[in-house]
């Protein structure tokens, strides 16, 4: 059976044959003014006669994050803009988690990174300009000071622990991070 991977290639190769264009030459041609997923399609569809898959597939790859750069690690978009102060506090923290051991996976996602091993123990969330969240799942561990309970943060995590800088990464966080790394195993 083909891979995802195979049948986009395939189906980016039947817009060129047909089109005489690639998805990168349709992207580049699209209007600065046109910003919306629904716009986009509109104009392929309307002005260049594309049929709505191939219309479909180009704007959602002219509007999907920029494509990893050499030396990015895909959380870019994460820190874009009055969040990119806290990217070392990130850095910081990810390094901390990666240091539990070899099995420690962070995955980049839309808002967060998680963070996991067998299965996922905790997330790392630029929440604002100033702050970072770590969300942690510790079961049978009270919530006290700085360990806050997670609340409306995120149901998926029992804790959460807010952070403005680096030097707030002390013993103590990395110990409840360890703690829930060793629930996780």
């Amino acid at each position: 059976m083909a891979s995802v991977e195979q049948a986009v290639a395939t189906f980016e190769r039947n817009l060129a044959a047909q089109t005489g264009a690639s998805v990168e030459d349709w992207i580049k041609r699209i209007p600065a003014d046109l910003t919306k997923h629904g716009q986009i399609m509109g104009w392929l569809k309307a002005e260049h006669g594309l049929g709505h898959g191939h219309a479909n597939h180009v704007a959602k790859r002219a509007l999907a994050p920029s494509a990893a750069v050499a030396g990015d690690d895909g959380i870019g978009h994460l820190f874009e803009g009055p969040k990119a102060a806290a990217r070392p506090l990130y850095d910081h923290l990810a390094a901390a988690a990666k240091a539990l051991g070899a099995d420690v996976e962070l995955a980049p996602k839309k808002a967060n990174v998680s963070v996991r091993r067998k299965k996922q123990f905790a997330l790392l969330q630029p929440s604002t300009a100033t702050r970072l969240d770590l969300g942690l799942i510790l079961k049978g561990v009270a919530p006290a000071g700085r360990l806050e309970a997670s609340g409306s943060f995120n149901a998926m995590f029992t804790h959460r622990v807010r952070l403005a800088s680096v030097a707030e990464v002390d013993a103590e966080v990395k110990a409840w991070l360890k703690a829930a790394y060793d629930q996780a195993g």
